[in-house]
């Protein structure tokens, strides 16, 4: 993640959203009084927040872990031709 000061941040902040969003890297803005904060795009910090509900939900992961197993181990749902063609468009 990259750090800048909160002065730097100021004069260039404009820059510092366009980098922010159009990277998706998060940007660390910190000052001399300690106060720092992290300057993150929307849609990044939506995507978290989804996955943070995922990974704390019980029910969810058990979902994902029988899901994983079964796919593993090709025992997983397969789809008819009929689905797949509804699926596909076909």
């Amino acid at each position: 993640m990259d750090s800048v000061s909160f002065k730097q941040f100021q004069n260039n902040l404009q820059d510092c959203v366009d980098r922010v969003v159009d990277h998706h890297n998060p940007l660390k803005v910190t000052d001399n009084s300690g106060s720092d904060f992290i300057l993150v795009s929307a849609q990044d910090w939506e995507q978290t927040q989804e996955t943070l509900y995922v990974l704390q939900n019980t029910d969810l992961m058990q979902q994902i872990s029988r899901s994983l197993a079964t796919h593993a181990t090709n025992q997983g749902y397969q789809l008819s031709p009929q689905e797949l063609d509804e699926i596909l468009g076909v």
